[in-house]
């Protein structure tokens, strides 16, 4: 792989000259956008993004271990992002915007039942959260079935035969936001909830925004969501009057603090006709979020900074961005997209999003723009099953396979989608257990999460699997050298959906992240 020369003036100059001169209509797009792409393939790569994951995790070591929104590291990582963009020659704009930060000061959660000795169960606050009063809320436990209902706990029907009025209630993730599921069960009467994982490992969630929490709100693990509910189970079966108990202490600092989206831009192109990619920039405040999501952010900014090399007269304008605060309910990216005006949004010919692109035990899956998987939300707006073919060609053309996930709004392709530009990207699987399918394709392990350290301090530099950054930042040039001279595909018709040879895999729901953030999807 080449090492390339850092950026300097000389290298920048011929690109600042696109603004005073606009792209002649080029004789042959596809041809310019194929020769394009090719050189951004061969130029940027791994080796060098690199370089921008060790200036994150640099950043976070010296700002209290993480990179969250409204933190000294967030600004660090925004000035990193900014500065690197400017050198090259863009447009950039950092753009504040105000929002809540929640710290959490305390998350116990103790069983007591009457066959076993008083026991500590691992729980997790959803941020945002109604707290508990110091020292915790001690209540009856009472447990919805796992099993038996395709909404556990959305409706407010789902608790009328659980008597859980002045009780903490128990019951199962999926169907529904976690918001709805607290609310519902606060209409029941509910003291609180708990929202037990329906994968393996710890349950991080957000009720995604301050207004929306009514009672305190937790996640526990599948397994001790089990527990739980076995021991409320034979409590009651046992005719305890006092059944199984549980104290519970939730507790969270919030306060107002700012953010920033970094909104950077080529100078030249056609405005009516602009090509945007996105990745969120900031971490959870449990550490440096070098997998979710200084990843994505790395390999956009390689990209970004090849472009301003290679092309001096791009035919479309070409728009990058780093969200902020996407780990507390994709913030960024929604204040930016409601921000917009019909016609500002009728500019934005396409959205791709690449967040958590190198997970340690990865697949590689790419957004089911014309749900052939038949799971989940449905397609993405028109044009979207043509980014998701363009994705998926390019892969093919390269031998690596590659499996479809759902739009979830799990990310901050929600808000475009919401909107309807066409969206898609890439993603290489956060918490959830790896499926047998996803190992026979990839390699790994199944039964284990594609990022073992998701949401944790160990998601460090070590935290990378280097084959599946190489391999994402070779989509993310592939697309940025085709879009920036020729879109017809996006109008062409889609392929016909190829027809599936086995049962798809359990589709993982984006994050960055993951189930914290969260916009339109099941959980948030």
């Amino acid at each position: 792989m080449r090492r390339r020369r850092a950026v300097t003036a000389a290298l920048t100059a011929p690109f600042l000259l696109a603004a005073a001169a606009p792209a002649p209509p080029a004789e042959d797009p596809a041809a310019a956008a194929q020769a394009l792409a090719a050189r951004l393939v061969a130029r940027a790569d791994a080796r060098d993004a690199h370089r921008h994951l060790v200036a994150f995790q640099r950043i976070a070591d010296a700002n209290g271990g993480n990179r969250a929104a409204g933190t000294p590291g967030a600004d660090a990582s925004t000035a990193y992002v900014r500065d690197s963009l400017r050198r090259a020659g863009y447009r950039v704009t950092s753009v504040p915007f105000a929002f809540t930060y929640a710290e959490t000061l305390a998350e116990k959660l103790r069983l007591t039942a009457p066959d076993a000795a008083p026991r500590d169960v691992g729980v997790k606050l959803m941020t945002y959260t109604v707290s508990t009063p110091e020292g915790g809320l001690t209540a009856p436990l009472a447990a919805l079935p796992a099993r038996g209902d395709d909404t556990p706990g959305c409706e407010p029907s789902d608790y009328a035969a659980h008597a859980v009025k002045g009780k903490v209630a128990l019951v199962p993730r999926g169907a529904c936001s976690f918001a709805e599921k607290q609310r519902a069960a606060a209409g029941a009467g509910a003291a609180a909830v708990l929202i037990a994982n329906t994968e393996d490992g710890p349950l991080h969630g957000t009720l995604g925004d301050p207004s929306a929490a009514v009672i305190p709100a937790g996640g526990v693990t599948r397994e001790d969501g089990e527990a739980l509910s076995a021991a409320a189970e034979r409590a009651g079966k046992a005719g305890d009057t006092a059944g199984a108990t549980v104290t519970l202490d939730l507790r969270e600092r919030r306060e107002r603090r700012t953010a920033h989206n970094v909104i950077a831009e080529t100078r030249g192109g056609d405005p009516a006709r602009t090509v945007m990619l996105g990745a969120h920039l900031d971490s959870v405040t449990e550490g440096p979020g070098i997998n979710d999501n200084a990843s994505g952010s790395a390999g956009l900014l390689e990209v970004a900074l090849e472009l301003a090399r290679a092309e001096q007269r791009p035919a479309h304008r070409v728009r990058f961005a780093w969200w902020g605060a996407e780990e507390f309910g994709l913030l960024g990216s929604t204040e930016y997209v409601g921000g917009l005006s019909a016609e500002e949004r009728g500019r934005i010919r396409l959205y791709l999003n690449f967040d958590m692109i190198a997970s340690p035990n990865h697949a590689l899956f790419v957004y089911d723009g014309d749900d052939s998987d038949g799971l989940g939300a449905g397609p993405g707006p028109a044009g979207s099953a043509q980014l998701e073919h363009r994705i998926t060609a390019f892969l093919d053309r390269r031998g690596l396979p590659h499996l479809g996930t759902d739009f979830t709004g799990r990310s901050d392709y929600g808000p475009f989608v919401e909107a309807g530009i066409p969206s898609g990207g890439t993603f290489t699987g956060a918490e959830e257990a790896k499926s047998e399918q996803a190992a026979a394709l990839f390699g790994g392990e199944a039964g284990k999460p594609y990022d073992p350290c998701y949401h944790q301090a160990c998601d460090d530099l070590d935290n990378i699997a280097r084959p599946a950054f190489e391999a994402n930042i070779d989509v993310i040039a592939d697309a940025v050298g085709t879009y920036t001279h020729d879109l017809a595909s996006l109008t062409a018709p889609a392929p016909a959906p190829a027809a599936a040879t086995s049962a798809p895999a359990p589709v993982p729901a984006t994050t960055g992240g993951g189930l914290r953030p969260g916009h339109a999807g099941v959980d948030r």
